[in-house]
């Protein structure tokens, strides 16, 4: 058992310590996919890399009861905080941009209609994944630990106990699951 995983151990029993020698210990890797994360979001959250770390912090830090049981699941898990919060925060500038729940007033109702929001893209990408999780949870689960946490394929085989091949096929049918549904 490795030292990550023994600290992991301690913080799920209440080990308040431990639970923040996890995050000192995995920082460069929480801050490699935060990178990821705002990269990909187009940058519309306002948030830096650090500030986007401190806030899964914050909600990672309670780890009591969550039991983790190695480094990866702890950073797929730490990748779907992520994700979270540039949605939720996506969804506070796209509220903010629209008037925060006011009407929109224009004199030409289909020009405000045609007019591309790029929040709209990251929502639908996070919509798109959240129907797959309904659909096809290990697909699912596959996007998030490769695409959001950057974890191998051979990573996320060990993760999810299937082989890699079964890793590479799942996938190919999460694109195009997910091209499909950006498409429409």
């Amino acid at each position: 058992m490795d030292d990550i995983t023994q600290l992991l151990k301690a913080a799920s029993q209440g080990d308040r310590a431990a639970s923040d020698r996890v995050v000192a210990a995995l920082y460069d890797d929480l801050r490699r996919q935060a990178r990821r994360h705002l990269r990909q979001s187009g940058n519309m959250t306002l948030l830096d890399t650090t500030a986007l770390v401190h806030e899964v912090w914050l909600r990672l830090s309670d780890l009591q009861g969550q039991g983790y049981p190695d480094r990866r699941h702890y950073l797929a898990y730490a990748g779907r905080a992520m994700r979270s919060v540039v949605v939720d925060l996506v969804r506070a500038r796209q509220a903010e941009r629209r008037g925060g729940g006011q009407a929109l007033l224009t004199l030409d109702t289909a020009v405000a209609e045609q007019t591309p929001q790029p929040y709209d893209d990251v929502l639908q990408v996070h919509e798109a994944l959240d129907e797959l999780s309904r659909l096809e949870p290990r697909l699912a689960q596959v996007v998030e630990m490769r695409y959001f946490a950057g974890l191998a394929e051979r990573e996320i085989a060990e993760a999810l106990g299937v082989t890699e091949r079964t890793v590479q096929r799942d996938w190919q049918k999460a694109r195009l699951f997910l091209a499909a549904s950006l498409r429409n």
